[in-house]
């Protein structure tokens, strides 16, 4: 028998009353019943909001908005952050800025959640999806030089795919769960094909790639503060770049490109009302004092799972590239290939008792409204996207 049709080695049993023995191990013995990620409101988040509410500054005119942004910048070591409505919208109006036009692909991670995707389409691109990496769960630079070679070709100084004869604009890397992309490898590609680069760090606040901070590793990034982020403004995002005057113009299309008078409404372009308002902007900022101790407190609620399930077959604990510190946004299990008939009974077992796992997303090519989208081969993001498990992740669930 030759190596090449040699068996593989059976995947090693996982047994799901175990996995929740040892996720209650791991978590202070008062939570019962656990969120997969949740906030918690501990500094200034009611005095400014009732500043807010005492002066009537509710809506995006407020002084909130400003010193959320100033603050977002310093701690992205950016020069430049506006503040928007969602994650979503801050991708959507990144990549129009960027340069991607109608009908332009847009290089998308299948494994991600489908505001990525849904960003491109509403900037009137084509979502493309290409594979992931095992050891970052990002766009796989690797399997991204093959296939552009493969499928590219350079015309008048721009990419284009030679199956569907369309431009391909810009690459959008995600940083799955806070974990960063391998983000050089990937602005080296970007560099030889002529592609816009838009770094989607929604879910990647605090993390950090090479000692530097996620969300300044592009010309344009989009950060995320949804209900569930380890910063919370309720619903809004941001997005980041060290250019002053697509900051401007940024900030300009997202207050309906109205030109500044005291009382005229004069618009001089198509914009859209995507401001965040003040009272948003004021919880944000009242998070965003707090984000280094909640990212500490998520290091050691990573390193209490480490512990925990250091010796558990047929598994492993997701753990950062060597050139990654991540937020730990989502602290997540990987089952080892040939376990994915365990997930489901481990999602059952353990949300039937209080613990609220998630699997990742279904990847985008396997949604209907995707179906018929370009992919690269995606073996990895397939194999992945039935063999993660993430567990409760908020940041007080971490031991002092």
């Amino acid at each position: 028998m030759t190596a090449s049709t040699r068996p593989m080695p059976k995947a090693a049993a996982v047994d799901p009353a175990d996995i929740v023995r040892r996720i209650r191990k791991a978590l202070p013995a008062d939570e019962t019943r656990v969120a997969l990620h949740e906030p918690r409101f501990l500094g200034n988040e009611k005095r400014y909001l009732d500043d807010c509410i005492d002066t009537g500054w509710v809506s995006y005119g407020g002084a909130y908005v400003g010193r959320f942004e100033r603050a977002l910048a310093e701690s992205c070591e950016v020069a430049h952050a506006v503040a928007v409505t969602s994650g979503t919208v801050a991708l959507q109006v990144a990549l129009d800025v960027g340069g991607v036009h109608a009908g332009d692909e847009v290089l998308v991670p299948a494994l991600t959640f489908v505001a990525a995707a849904n960003a491109v389409v509403h900037a009137g691109g084509v979502p493309h999806f290409v594979d992931v990496d095992e050891s970052t769960l990002g766009i796989s630079p690797a399997a991204l030089s093959a296939y552009l070679a493969e499928i590219g070709e350079i015309r008048d100084g721009m990419l284009y795919n030679r199956q569907t004869g369309r431009r391909i604009g810009a690459l959008l890397p995600v940083h799955i769960f806070g974990h960063p992309a391998d983000m050089d490898a990937l602005a080296d590609i970007a560099r030889r094909y002529k592609l816009l680069v838009v770094e989607d760090a929604s879910e990647a606040l605090g993390s950090r790639y090479k000692d530097r901070a996620c969300g300044s590793l592009a010309p344009l990034a989009a950060l995320s503060f949804n209900g569930n982020k380890i910063v919370t403004t309720g619903g809004g995002g941001a997005i980041l770049t060290d250019d002053g005057a697509l900051a401007e113009r940024i900030r300009h299309l997202t207050t309906t490109a109205k030109q500044p008078h005291p009382w005229a409404f004069v618009h001089d372009a198509v914009g859209w009302n995507y401001r965040l308002p003040n009272v948003n902007a004021a919880l944000g900022l009242a998070q965003l004092e707090r984000l280094q101790p909640m990212v500490a407190a998520k290091a050691r609620l990573w390193r209490r799972y480490a512990e925990c399930f250091a010796d558990t077959p047929g598994l492993r604990l997701f753990a950062d590239a060597p050139f990654a510190a991540s937020n730990h946004w989502l602290v997540s299990l990987i089952l080892d290939a040939g376990n994915e008939p365990c997930l489901e009974p481990i999602l059952d077992a353990t949300n039937a008792v209080g613990l609220a796992t998630r699997p990742a997303w279904t990847p985008m090519h396997e949604l209907s409204i995707y179906a018929g989208n370009p992919r690269a081969p995606l073996p990895v993001a397939e194999s992945l996207a039935r063999r993660i498990v993430s567990l409760p992740s908020s940041p007080f669930l971490a031991p002092p």
